[in-house]
């Protein structure tokens, strides 16, 4: 059986590689480039992680990642 988490992905526009949020308890929110090393967490976490990256400038999105339970 799977579960469904998620990650932040942060589009920052031009040729640089899109971001992912690593830490959130922290502001700013920290971010990597790397995808193994970004922060798996719930959908309502994600969420709010999005919203607070919003007004950024930055095209987040949720990234669903099946997880073995």
């Amino acid at each position: 059986m799977t579960n469904i988490k998620f990650l932040v992905r942060v589009d920052r526009g031009g040729t640089r590689a899109p971001a992912y949020v690593q830490q959130i308890d922290r502001t700013p929110v920290q971010m990597t480039t790397d995808r193994k090393r970004a922060q798996i967490m719930g959908k309502l976490t994600a969420e709010d992680a999005v919203k607070s990256r919003q007004h950024s400038g930055c095209g987040p999105e949720l990234v669903p990642v099946h997880v073995a339970a």
